[in-house]
Parts: C-alpha cells; structure tokens; sequence
C-alpha cells in the first residue's frame, strides 16, 4: 500500500517531499571549496619540504596555484 512507498524518517512522520531541488549556485560553491580543499592537500607536503626540494619546485607549485587561481576567475 501507501505506506511501502512512503519514505522512512527516524520513526518520525515525513513531512512534505523528501526530494528538494538545489539552486546551481549551490553546486558550484561545494566543487570550488573541494578543488581548494584539494589544492591544501597537494600544497602541505610540498610545504613541509619546500627547503630541501628547490627553486624548480616552486616554479611548479606557483604555476599550479595559477592555474586554480584562474580557473576561480572563470567560475
């Protein structure tokens, strides 16, 4: 009946739909928080190390840190 198709809440009575519609908006913050959370991941290491890696290194870096940096112009 009704009550198999019914979504189950935590024994409490559900209330309206439980599918809600989310603005893009939202979206696009949640996937540039996750690509600079992603960025603290890639950069902490390099960090810890940065005086015995180079000069070369930190090319890279800077130029990755660019790239993230451009590309959260474009968003």
């Amino acid at each position: 009946g009704p009550e198999k198709l019914s979504s189950y809440e935590s024994g409490i009575e559900p209330m309206g739909d439980a599918w809600l519609q989310f603005r893009i908006r939202y979206y696009m913050f949640a996937l540039v928080f996750v690509v600079f959370d992603v960025e603290t991941v890639f950069l902490y290491p390099w960090a810890m190390s940065f005086d015995v890696l180079g000069v070369s290194v930190f090319i890279e870096a800077f130029i990755f840190v660019l790239i993230l940096i451009v590309g959260l112009v474009y968003a």
